[in-house]
């Protein structure tokens, strides 16, 4: 892949700023601002002190512990960190991402990557990379239908359908789903599927003042698949989601959640009980902070769906397919290391 091999990403911060005066004049006309729900106080729960994560980009919580990625980089690197965020395991893959800012984790344990980032929108092409259970990985390239954008959102159905939320100046993000069924190393089409439309909050945080409460950062679905969740760099917003229909339910109107202040946050993923948020910036130190839902959000949002979500035994299991798994879990009496058995312990 080409155009993913190493080199500088442009920063986005000047180019925003650039935008400072059509956006100060946007909020003097008065856009309404998103109802906020009333939830309790969030809590820093940890605090992420390793060098190796300076860019926080994407989180899953899984069981009581996390999986991580830093946003750049020039290999392919998944961290697992404890419920102290102290990093525990490492996992490699012989892939050099251009810019990942987002994952999720499949019900068969896969690890995937949105390598959508592209600050400068030149990118011919992003990705999806799959980290597998065995230790493998592919790259599945992606054009959209209506040109390069910058994406840092990635929400993966129960289905296990990808959708690419992309990161807009003004606050129309679209959401894309991949036209056809994915090629390893090859390229596939995106189709616009959705919008979101956010305003202007007043809520403070992020690097580039009110045009961060604009921006879309990041995404989440919960373990259950009853939620679905996107983050600014200011405040999170979350829709009740029926079965795997994301455009659907991304089409109702959102509970929004003012977010702790922070210096760039764009990480955010449900926690263990589906009902509370998890968020954290870049930055180091970095506050992994609990942010649990309003009791009338907990109310609304869906039944749980019946697809299989991974537990943490599904993560840690070594070289088997979704199939053999389910054949003979009720065997396997010792779970090996995490996703394939070839994590690399770093110091």
């Amino acid at each position: 892949m080409p155009e993913q091999a190493g080199r500088p990403r442009s920063g986005s911060r000047g180019r925003l700023l650039a935008f400072g005066g059509v956006l100060g004049a946007a909020l003097v006309l008065g856009f309404p601002l998103p109802a906020a729900a009333e939830t309790a106080a969030p809590a820093v729960q940890c605090q992420v002190t390793d060098p190796r994560l300076p860019e926080l980009s994407g989180l899953v919580a899984v069981d009581d512990q996390l999986v991580a990625i830093n946003d750049g980089g020039d290999q392919l690197s998944v961290f697992l960190l404890d419920a102290a965020c102290q990093v525990v395991d490492v996992h490699t893959a012989a892939v050099d991402p251009y810019d990942p800012e987002d994952l999720a984790v499949a019900a068969d344990g896969t690890v995937w990557l949105a390598d959508t980032g592209d600050n400068n929108a030149t990118r011919p092409t992003v990705a999806l990379i799959a980290l597998r259970p065995d230790g493998s990985a592919s790259v599945f390239r992606l054009t959209y239908p209506d040109g390069p954008h910058d994406a840092e959102a990635l929400l993966l159905a129960p289905d296990g359908t990808p959708y690419v939320v992309t990161k807009e100046i003004l606050g129309a993000s679209g959401v894309y789903r991949p036209a056809a069924p994915l090629a390893d190393g090859g390229t596939v089409a995106l189709a616009k599927v959705a919008a979101v439309n956010l305003t202007f909050t007043g809520t403070a945080g992020g690097p580039v003042g009110q045009a961060g409460q604009l921006l879309v950062t990041g995404g989440a679905v919960a373990r259950d698949g009853s939620a679905i969740a996107l983050r600014t760099y200011t405040d999170a917003y979350v829709w009740p989601l029926t079965g795997s229909d994301v455009p659907a339910a991304l089409a109702a109107a959102p509970t929004r959640i003012p977010l702790p202040e922070s210096p760039q946050g764009e990480a955010i993923t449900f926690a263990a009980d589906n009902r509370t948020l998890l968020v954290a910036s870049e930055g180091l130190p970095s506050d992994l902070t609990s942010v649990p839902l309003a009791p009338e959000t907990v109310a609304a949002l869906a039944p749980p769906t019946a697809t299989a979500v991974p537990s943490l035994s599904d993560l840690t299991r070594s070289g088997l397919s979704p199939i053999t798994n389910g054949l003979i879990a009720a065997a396997v009496a010792t779970v090996v290391v995490w996703i394939g058995g070839k994590l690399r312990r770093r110091p």
